[in-house]
């Protein structure tokens, strides 16, 4: 047996150098992708063209909200033992929060993306609505996060199971004792991303995002919100590569700055002005969705600069905390590169 030991070596040699690992183009790489994956999955921007967005019809979960169960502490609604609380004090019906939902979904569909269904949510979660929070994409795939509060604990499932069946790659699911939700978390451009840090992303989130990111070139800033202020998508969005629309009491001066260094100019919403629309969201570069309420300054302002503005109603939604951006989980958009 030992003769033959020597052209096994030189078959095995010859086989390494015609077959041998193959460690490039990296796994994001758009042909790698569109090759093993069936498409060029992710984003590493947030204006280019959106091809593909996560989203939830709201349906039997709202069953739980209970309009006798009013906590006189927060002046709203909610089950301390159940887990649930309704952020305002008023509940719409669950037909009024559909026909919202869906106009969203219709413009969007009529606007070339393609929306798919989050489907299996748990009884009770009704938060599920807000699909930005639950994963996060990046270059080649995306981020499933850990959701801090515990009524939304477990809306994890559902979204790695949508993800598994259109075959987008998850690169990293967060672990441990770390928690974040998408709507802090925002790029910049595709070699920097930002998250805000606060009551719902901590330090550990943080790290195995920037870890995730890191391997791909890309930078994360990390700031800090003020108060109890849970995402930055209620003070700051992008609108195109070199253009956002911001609420500046809500962020830091020296994040502020960091645009200024970076080319992004930034137009301030007003006191006039419904602070939802900053939770609006760009489909392509200055075309952007935002709910009504915007003032005539400010329309004035962005229409001057080229944005054109796609206006729906929006309002019953944002009754549960959350509005057209935290309504949709971009999976998939051109490169701005």
């Amino acid at each position: 047996m030992g003769a033959f030991e020597p052209k096994r070596r030189d078959l095995y040699s010859a086989t390494i150098k015609h077959f041998g690992s193959e460690s490039e183009p990296a796994f994001e790489h758009p042909d790698r992708q569109t090759r093993l994956w069936g498409r060029h999955w992710g984003c590493d921007n947030d204006v280019g063209k959106l091809r593909a967005v996560l989203m939830h019809r709201p349906g039997s979960e709202f069953d739980v909200i209970d309009p006798s169960k009013f906590i006189q502490e927060t002046g709203t609604f909610g089950d301390v033992d159940k887990g649930w609380y309704w952020q305002s004090h008023e509940i719409p019906d669950l037909s009024e929060l559909q026909d919202q939902h869906d106009a969203l979904s219709d413009l969007l569909k009529r606007e070339g993306v393609e929306v798919i269904s989050l489907q299996g949510v748990e009884s009770g979660r009704f938060k599920s609505i807000y699909t930005r929070d639950s994963c996060i994409a990046v270059k080649g795939g995306a981020i499933v996060t850990r959701l801090a509060p515990r009524m939304r604990h477990g809306e994890e499932l559902p979204v790695t199971r949508a993800l598994a069946d259109i075959g987008m790659p998850i690169l990293r699911t967060l672990h441990g004792t770390a928690m974040a939700e998408g709507g802090s978390f925002a790029w910049l451009n595709p070699e920097t991303a930002v998250i805000g840090r606060g009551i719902r992303i901590n330090d550990e989130a943080c790290k195995q995002i920037a870890d995730v990111l890191r391997v791909q070139g890309a930078e994360l800033i990390v700031i800090d919100l003020c108060g109890y202020d849970i995402h930055i998508d209620g003070h700051f969005l992008m609108i195109d590569t070199d253009l956002a629309l911001v609420w500046p009491g809500g962020l830091p001066f020296t994040f502020l700055e960091q645009l200024r260094a970076m080319g992004i100019q930034t137009v301030e919403i007003t006191e006039e002005d419904n602070a939802w629309i900053i939770n609006g969201l760009a489909i392509a570069p200055r075309r952007v969705v935002m709910p009504k309420g915007m003032s005539t300054a400010t329309r004035q302002k962005l229409e001057k600069l080229g944005v054109e503005i796609l206006e729906i109603d929006y309002g019953r939604v944002q009754l549960n905390g959350g509005g057209i951006h935290c309504s949709t989980s971009p999976l998939v958009r051109d490169s701005i590169n």
